[in-house]
């Protein structure tokens, strides 16, 4: 359920850097549906809307992608009118796993 902010702005629940676990993350990250989003919110290095990726699959399934990711704390998600933002959480997650993202990034092969 979304959180209302302020009268314009919606931000869906994000999990707080220090409860996000290496399992919750890697978990995340074993789908390569998933993977292709990191990898592209990675390399642009700006946020997102959720339509601006080009994705192999409904947009039921997408938006289920999304959710996974923004769950296991890789993204944070929030509006811009009746878009939905997706920003990579990239100095948090490399704070918490040095590295990691960039290996991610790295040896994807999809």
């Amino acid at each position: 359920m979304a959180v209302r902010t302020s009268g314009r702005e919606r931000v869906p629940p994000h999990p707080d850097v220090r409860e996000i676990s290496l399992q919750q993350v890697l978990e995340a990250l074993v789908d390569p549906v998933r993977r292709l989003i990191v990898g592209e919110l990675y390399a642009v290095g700006r946020d997102l809307s959720c339509g601006t990726i080009d994705l192999p699959v409904s947009k039921s399934t997408a938006t289920h992608h999304f959710n996974v990711l923004r769950e296991a704390g890789l993204i944070r998600q929030y509006y811009v009118g009746t878009s939905r933002m997706n920003a990579l959480r990239r100095e948090e997650i490399d704070e918490a796993f040095p590295g990691l993202l960039q290996a991610v990034v790295a040896g994807r092969r999809d």
